[in-house]
This record gives structure tokens, C-alpha cells and sequence, in this order.
């Protein structure tokens, strides 16, 4: 595996750690937890994309969105002591839309 499939995987791990410990002990970036869901969702969307170079953007938002939305259905469990929102699914596919969007204005001026 490449070195950035490596970092991919890293930081997918400690966004799933952090997304699915007690509340109290995510790590936090200060700002609000939409702030902590678009950050993250943006670092996986650009990695992603590094990553998988010739993968398509929208298959990648369409997996990232899943993985939004398992992350909100697992802090739902009682066991995981998290509260799932619609709005941070929401932030975690809007966020990584946007950062998709980029990738992609990006790759077309370094095609030209």
C-alpha cells in the first residue's frame, strides 16, 4: 500500500475513534462539533482523492456520505453514549462535497 493510502487510513481510524468515544473524550477543535465534522470530512475527501487518484469524485463522496451516515448511526447505540444528528451527516457530505468540488477544479487547471 502507498504511503498516502497510508495517511488515508490513519486519519479514517482517528475519526472513527474520535466519532465513536464518549462524548466527553473527543478530541475537540474548539469551534462547535460541526466545525469537528467538516474538518474531518474535508482531511478524508482530499486524502481520499490523493489517494485514489483515478477514483471517481462522486463515487468518493457517495462512500464518504456513507460513512457519515454509519458514524451517526452508531452514535445513536446506547452503548456508544453519542448523540446522531441528520444535521452532522449532513455537515460530513456537504463538507466533503465542497472539498471534492475542489479537488476537481484543481485537477482540471493542472490538466490544461
Amino acid at each position: 500500500m502507498t504511503l498516502r493510502r497510508w495517511l488515508f487510513v490513519a486519519v479514517l481510524a482517528f475519526v472513527l475513534a474520535a466519532a465513536l468515544v464518549p462524548g466527553n473524550e473527543a478530541p475537540d477543535l474548539g469551534h462547535g462539533d460541526k466545525v469537528n465534522h467538516i474538518a474531518a470530512f474535508v482531511a478524508l475527501a482530499v486524502l481520499a482523492a490523493w489517494a485514489w487518484p483515478r477514483a471517481r469524485l462522486l463515487a468518493v463522496l457517495a462512500a464518504l456520505s456513507a460513512l457519515g451516515g454509519a458514524i451517526e448511526g452508531l452514535q445513536a447505540l446506547p452503548a456508544i453514549a453519542r448523540d446522531a444528528e441528520w444535521a452532522d451527516w449532513i455537515a460530513d457530505t456537504a463538507a466533503a462535497g465542497v472539498a471534492l468540488a475542489a479537488v476537481a477544479l484543481v485537477r482540471r487547471a493542472f490538466a490544461r
